[in-house]
């Protein structure tokens, strides 16, 4: 039974800073592609970044977030981390972890999903 748990979401003020966690369990995600997505009110579910770990971490980042956010893993934990920096209101969403086989900003191109965390930005 894969399951993949977030946490670390919260109330944090604009310009703040939070690290979101997402535990894996039920298989090794170790050669798998993990990867962030949010979902903010009455909007789509949008990336945020992705990380796939073959010889070397390799990253991708939506527009939004490049510079202020940074994926990371360790794959001992079989954990994915999102350090998200300088965040703004508009950073307000559900941060979903996701986990697939390749590379892509698309969510229909991740098989495996958490539950969601909460990320609130006042301003």
């Amino acid at each position: 039974h894969v399951q993949l748990v977030e946490s670390g979401g919260g109330l944090v003020q604009a310009g703040g800073s939070l690290r979101l966690s997402c535990a894996a369990s039920g298989r090794s995600f170790s050669n798998a592609v993990m990867g962030w997505f949010r979902q903010a009110p009455g909007k789509e579910r949008e990336f945020v970044a992705a990380i796939r770990w073959i010889g070397g971490a390799t990253t991708i980042y939506a527009d939004s977030v490049k510079g202020r956010f940074t994926i990371s893993r360790d794959n001992a934990k079989n954990t994915v981390y999102l350090q998200m920096n300088s965040l703004k209101p508009e950073d307000t969403a559900v941060y979903y972890c996701a986990a697939g086989q390749k590379l892509v900003m698309g969510p229909g191109g991740y098989d495996y999903w958490g539950q969601g965390t909460q990320v609130t930005v006042s301003s």
